[in-house]
């Protein structure tokens, strides 16, 4: 998996092209989240992707050619915070409430709902606690998943692109 993290211009069309991008040579994308910074005009995209380093670098070559791009990024081999977040629906029946609450306390995960034959947690964290919990929850028959990608920024002052 390689992380890569864009500056764009928040214009109209601007993911489309990206999306384009990689539809349109057949690049696999696992996640891809973006959201406003703290200049109205600038989004921040981190994509998660994978392929070769020779794909990687094609891949930030023809994501650099795209006129509203302002900075690429790979964050891969860069110490950074990678977070996600995700909300599970569990079946549970009564009786296991306390025990689906107590792995939900070990990795810190918030209950959402309660529902008479289910729950929902809310947990945040990286990639792989949040694949943990999933893991653990399978027990109780996950219903529901739905994960918002993976968020990611260098660790630091600042690196190559902009700390908008």
């Amino acid at each position: 998996m390689h992380t890569i993290s864009l500056l764009v211009e928040n214009h109209q069309g601007v993911l489309s092209r990206i999306s384009g991008l990689f539809s349109g040579r057949g690049y696999n994308l696992e996640s891809f989240t973006s959201g406003p910074t703290t200049d109205p005009s600038v989004t921040r995209i981190t994509l998660v992707c994978n392929g070769d380093d020779q794909i990687i670098d094609q891949i930030k070559k023809q994501l650099d050619k795209l006129v509203d791009i302002i900075d690429v990024e790979e964050l891969t081999e860069t110490p950074t915070v990678d977070r996600e977040l995700a909300l599970i629906k569990v079946s549970v029946k009564p009786g296991q409430r306390g025990e689906l609450i107590q792995i939900a306390d070990v990795f810190n995960a918030q209950v959402m709902d309660v529902g008479s034959e289910s729950m929902v947690l809310e947990v945040t964290g990286s990639p792989d606690k949040i694949n943990d919990l999933i893991a653990l929850l399978h027990e109780f028959s996950v219903i529901e998943l739905a994960r918002s990608g993976l968020v990611s920024i260098a660790r630091g002052k600042k690196n190559n692109i902009s700390p908008y």
